[in-house]
């Protein structure tokens, strides 16, 4: 096999750093948008037209009881999507992903998935966050998706769910990535997706980034409710 020309292996190198930097990219469930390059917020749930009448915390009008508490662990988060989900969304990577080392895995747990095809890159993760109580939970919901305004409401997904789209440019290389954080009850799910291509430089568009994040974060749901039947 000929060595890779020049070209092709200058264009590769992002990915070792987008590899490495991509749990920094969403190191919490709403991470801020990178300070560098263009960004372009956009609404992305299914009631995205009038994110102001559908407010982030508007899906659970009364306030919880400070001591409802459903789920008393985070479920194993590499084991949370269907394995068809993995491959469809990051094509090539591993299907066992890789967990995040956390300092309470009963608290927090994440498994994240990346691969490269062709030109083509793609990053998945998935976050478990276990609260003390649902009033906890339904305020720290309703921070995340207020510092992370521009989206929309996601429904039929636990109590409340959330939906943002962003697309940053640095070094005339476009990354989309997509946020939806979910609250069932005292648990936060949270799935970060994003994608470049390192050939034509674009990323993936809006509706594909979102509706993969999605995709995942019904598996996701689904795990964690099972997980508490089975308890």
């Amino acid at each position: 096999m000929l060595p890779l020309p020049l070209a092709l292996t200058a264009r590769l190198l992002p990915v070792a750093v987008l590899a490495s930097a991509g749990w920094a990219m969403s190191s919490g469930p709403l991470a801020a948008a990178p300070a560098t390059g263009q960004k372009q917020g956009q609404g992305t749930g299914q009631n995205t037209q009038d994110t102001a009448s559908d407010s982030p915390g508007s899906a659970s009008s009364a306030a919880p009881q400070a001591t409802a508490k459903a789920y008393a662990s985070a479920p194993a988060p590499c084991a949370a999507l269907a394995e068809n989900t993995i491959t469809s969304l990051v094509p090539g990577a591993k299907t066992a992903g890789k967990e995040i080392p956390s300092t309470d895995a009963s608290i927090r747990r994440t498994c994240s998935w990346n691969a490269l095809k062709g030109f083509d890159y793609r990053w998945l993760d998935v976050t478990f966050e276990i609260m003390d109580s649902e009033a906890t939970a339904q305020k720290t919901y309703t921070q995340r998706t207020t510092e992370k305004s521009g989206g929309g409401a996601v429904p039929g997904l636990g109590d409340a769910g959330y939906s943002v789209v962003n697309l940053t440019t640095e070094d005339k290389q476009q990354t989309r990535e997509g946020v939806v954080l979910i609250r069932s009850s005292n648990a936060l799910v949270s799935v970060t997706y994003n994608g470049s291509d390192f050939e034509t430089k674009k990323a993936p568009g809006t509706d594909e980034i979102n509706k993969g994040a999605i995709k995942a974060a019904r598996d996701a749901v689904t795990a964690l409710e099972n997980g508490r039947k089975q308890s």
